[in-house]
């Protein structure tokens, strides 16, 4: 899990050493994994295209692999960024990122690509790459292996991190539509958040309906409230008492923060449910700035206002 009190950031971190992933000279048997080992993953194509649905074309994601890892997405790197997203079948987070990095991939009309890696598949490719939790996203430019973060981002905040490791890679990215945005998007991620907040709010009072700069203004309030907060003290104190407010309140910025959107969500409608009055409507208010953080296209806000507004009435 990611720190909460921190704002994502990328550097190179130095050419990936995958050495233990090349293929033995002989192949091991099929069958369990022997003791103190995990079972090996069968051998599959060079770089094998993920089906064709809704996150775009095929050509924009492949299958990574403990197998094809070398031969394949290294190389592949050199000419073309490679984006890698660490998921996992029973991984909710991973579910609501995916869509979006596939999307965003499509779109990207081959100016990179998206690996998608299923750790429990590749148990030796996601201990190399130093996986701590997932989702997780990293990137590999020119064979070098590029920060990235872990948990959930909105998709303004993805957009940029893709944006800075194509400008690592040389890669021609296309403007911003608002140049006012670049100014504030910087200090948001250097941590600078006065400066941040004052740049939202200028381009809020310019373009009241601008929903980059609304969800920019929602995360500046966000990590202005967890500073200096302690997570697992935060955690405990929301479960040992559920009509603690303030606690359930700071334990969803927790939530979202590690890329548990859809849990602080449930979480502070549950809180809506048992509290009144004033209380009542700080904690309404309270999520529905968690919702601007999102934006408003994201399902897992869809399905939230709708579990708020059966809550409310």
């Amino acid at each position: 899990m990611s720190d909460p009190r921190t704002t994502p950031s990328i550097f190179t971190r130095g050419a990936v050493d995958l050495g233990a992933l090349r293929p033995a000279s002989k192949p091991a048997p099929a069958g369990p994994a022997g003791a103190g080992g995990a079972a090996a993953a069968p051998a599959g194509p060079a770089a094998s295209p993920a089906p064709s649905g809704p996150g775009g074309p095929a050509a924009a994601v492949i299958d990574v692999t403990e197998a094809n890892f070398q031969t394949t997405v290294l190389q592949l790197s050199m000419t073309t960024p490679v984006i890698l997203d660490f998921w996992a079948d029973w991984c909710e987070p991973c579910k609501q990122l995916s869509p979006v990095l596939e999307k965003l991939a499509a779109e990207g009309g081959g100016s990179w690509v998206l690996g998608k890696v299923d750790v429990d598949a590749n148990p030796r490719l996601a201990q190399a790459l130093r996986v701590q939790g997932i989702p997780m996203v990293v990137a590999l430019v020119g064979g070098q292996l590029v920060e990235g973060f872990t948990g959930v981002l909105p998709e303004p905040e993805v957009r940029r991190y893709i944006d800075a490791v194509l400008k690592a890679g040389g890669v021609q990215v296309a403007p911003l539509e608002d140049p006012r945005m670049d100014a504030a998007d910087d200090a948001l991620m250097s941590g600078d958040l006065d400066a941040a907040e004052a740049a939202y709010k200028k381009i809020l009072a310019e373009s009241p309906q601008d929903h980059a700069a609304e969800a920019g203004l929602a995360q500046v309030e966000l990590y202005r409230r967890v500073a200096g907060a302690d997570a697992a003290s935060v955690m405990a104190r929301a479960a040992t008492d559920p009509d603690d407010l303030e606690a359930q309140r700071l334990a969803a910025d927790i939530e979202v923060l590690s890329g548990q959107a859809p849990e602080a969500y449930e979480r502070l409608v549950a809180a809506v449910k048992r509290s009144t009055g004033d209380d009542r409507d700080a904690v309404r208010k309270h999520l529905l700035s968690l919702f601007a953080v999102a934006g408003p296209d994201d399902p897992a806000v869809a399905s939230a206002r709708r579990a708020l507004a059966r809550a409310l009435f």
